[in-house]
């Protein structure tokens, strides 16, 4: 990983100017103004939306089409929410799709944020919503997914020389914002080797935009074969530039394509694999048949509450980060739906190496996380068995989320088919007359469709489906809970310790305690033990004895038990198998399925339809199904 994805992300440092009685941010790091004093969305308007032609552009787009614009500098968001509103008032009644890049190295702080954007009220009810899913300030990618939009973002913190070269897409990008401070406060930014990126990632059509006319800008794309303009600029200014790439058979710019009919899409299993899956597809406007031999969310996914909860790790490793990564677009996704998530923040309880563990938080932005002694939070001292007291780190951004809910809200949409059918397997096809490749064949010997692309999403089952597939270890993880009793404190955020605590309010009910989990290798029964309700007491027990004291007996507990289906390097299968194309797997989550599954599932959209990934090249090669076959070749085992 390059050397910016791996350092700290900085704040942007800002004077505020008044004029006429707006705020108007200005960069200290650069000297320069965020937007124009004079009106800054006119000036973006101008520049950027019809220096690259995009309401003309946007109206044409077919159904299922997918557009994409590229920004070399976030800043204030402005550009963005410009972009967004001409979306709304252009976009065509049909499943077309709008998706942004951008890249900053300097983030306004969330204050700040909102402080710039006060500037244009016009924006306000986009900006709310772009500010209730701006990411914390850590490096690598961010998606941000508008419910309801048909837009997303992609918004990339640390510099552009690093970030620019882990974008990967199947789909050039069709229009440039070339934004950033001017050349010469900012010269980092239009340097050869960002214009060498900007250029792979487009393609014949792409369109430039930018204030700058400076002879390091277009002499950068001229050498690139782009042809380049310079049309009035916007107010003062006397120039502008526009720049387009030419198409092979003529100078003229289109977006409208041949957009052929979606494909037929199944995927198998309806845990939160499958769920992730068919939600992405869906929000697309795919149809798709999602099959199981259960209920959704019968196996390891069906617990009361999921805890969406980052991993500590060192903050040079966090760009890297499945986990830590999925966890954050899990938060900030599915918040926009109501019930789904509750953002409590979480109490992580240190124990051994927590020197260490706190020298990690110590490099993170407050903002983040903080220290939170464990007293403050359950009333009393957590202690080590020699009684010394316990350290504790408060991630901000965790919550609980809750599955039953999430299901509820995924398939009530009505391009989602649900069959309550097992699938024992899936036969390949050679139809010359038909694209489709794939045949599923239930448990009666009877087909139950053809399909274009298949994702196998069936956790242990998986390798039955496809036997290229590695075998998956069963981990068997009971969760216990009951009734808070009087006698107990409150617990206003849920706490991990090898463990993890949890208070689950609900109205007109009584609150509710959840404890978990077990973790047992190589078993796959699905029983309620006693042993594992001990486990799970003995855990909270070890750290707050007389928290635990307060619990009711064990034998009145209830109590859940499933079977996690785990990879060898306990990160998911998330891809293309290699070899068959259109057939997918998401599978191999673990215990973390709720953190991993939905961006994985962008992940596997994203190649399946041709558009810009949501996690770097890098992280993307991690999780990809074929990697263990691929070890295998090279060891010398196949």
């Amino acid at each position: 990983m390059s050397s910016s994805l791996t350092a700290p992300i900085l704040h942007a440092e800002l004077d505020w100017i008044i004029q006429d009685g707006v705020e108007i941010p200005a960069s200290k790091q650069f000297g320069d103004v965020y937007f124009s004093k004079a009106n800054g969305l006119a000036e973006t308007r101008h520049v950027f939306l019809q220096g690259n032609e995009l309401a003309e552009r946007l109206a044409q787009l077919q159904s299922h089409q997918y557009f994409c614009v590229g920004e070399t500098g976030f800043g204030t968001g402005l550009n963005i929410l410009a972009l967004w509103q001409l979306w709304q008032q252009y976009r065509p009644n049909n499943h077309s799709r709008l998706h942004v890049i951008t890249v900053e190295k300097f983030p306004l702080s969330r204050d700040d944020l909102q402080r710039a954007l006060k500037a244009w009220p016009e924006l306000a009810h986009l900006s709310t919503q772009l500010i209730a899913q701006y990411p914390p300030a850590l490096p690598g990618c961010h998606r941000l997914v508008f419910a309801g939009e048909r837009f997303s973002i992609d918004l990339w913190l640390g510099d552009a020389a690093d970030c620019l070269p882990e974008i990967q897409t199947s789909h050039p990008v069709d229009a440039w914002f070339m934004d950033g401070f001017a050349p010469k406060c900012n010269p980092e930014l239009w340097q050869d080797n960002i214009l060498k990126h900007l250029i792979r990632l487009s393609g014949p059509g792409t369109t430039f935009a930018s204030f700058s006319v400076a002879g390091v800008v277009k002499q950068g794309l001229r050498q690139f074969g782009i042809k380049v303009t310079r049309p009035a600029g916007f107010g003062r200014k006397r120039e502008m530039l526009k720049a387009w790439w030419l198409l092979p058979e003529d100078e003229a710019v289109t977006t409208t394509a041949s957009v052929q009919a979606p494909p037929k899409i199944a995927i198998i299993g309806a845990g939160i694999a499958g769920l992730s899956m068919a939600h992405a597809l869906a929000s697309r406007g795919y149809t798709c048949d999602l099959y199981d031999q259960e209920q959704p969310l019968a196996g390891a996914s069906g617990n009361p509450r999921a805890l969406l909860a980052p991993k500590l790790i060192s903050l040079t490793k966090f760009s890297g980060n499945l986990l830590n990564l999925g966890c954050l677009f899990s938060l900030r996704y599915w918040q926009q739906f109501s019930g789904v998530v509750e953002k409590t923040g979480t109490l992580h309880i240190l124990d051994k190496r927590a020197e260490q563990e706190l020298d990690k938080a110590s490099a993170y932005h407050q903002d983040i996380l903080e220290g939170l002694a464990p007293s403050q939070v359950i009333g009393q001292p957590s202690q080590t068995d020699s009684g010394s007291a316990l350290p504790g780190i408060w991630f901000k951004q965790a919550g609980l989320l809750n599955p039953h809910r999430l299901a509820q809200v995924i398939l009530q949409n009505s391009a989602i088919q649900q069959h309550q059918v097992e699938i024992s397997q899936i036969k390949a096809l050679d139809i010359p007359s038909q694209n489709a490749q794939w045949q599923l064949i239930n448990n009666k010997h009877e087909s139950s469709g053809i399909y274009d692309h298949v994702v196998i999403c069936t956790a242990l089952a998986s390798p039955q489906l496809c036997n290229l597939l590695p075998q998956l270890k069963p981990i068997r993880g009971q969760v216990s809970w009951f009734s808070k009793p009087g006698k107990m404190p409150d617990l206003p955020l849920p706490m991990t310790y090898g463990g993890y605590i949890a208070q689950l309010n609900q109205p007109e009910h009584e609150a509710t305690v959840l404890l978990g989990a077990s973790f047992i290798r190589q078993d796959n029964q699905t029983d309620i033990r006693l042993a594992d309700h001990q486990h799970n007491l003995d855990l909270i027990k070890a750290i707050a004895p007389a928290t635990a004291d307060s619990f009711p007996p064990i034998s009145t507990w209830q109590g859940r038990a499933a079977i996690r289906a785990q990879s060898p390097d306990y990160l998911p299968l998330a891809g293309q198998i290699n070899g068959h194309a259109g057939l997918w797997t998401l599978t191999g989550l673990g215990s973390k399925g709720f953190s991993f599954a939905p961006l994985c599932a962008e992940l596997i959209c994203a190649q399946l339809l041709g558009e810009v990934w949501p996690i770097s090249a890098s992280v993307a090669a991690s999780v990809d199904p074929n990697r263990f076959a691929q070890t295998r070749r090279q060891n010398g085992i196949e």
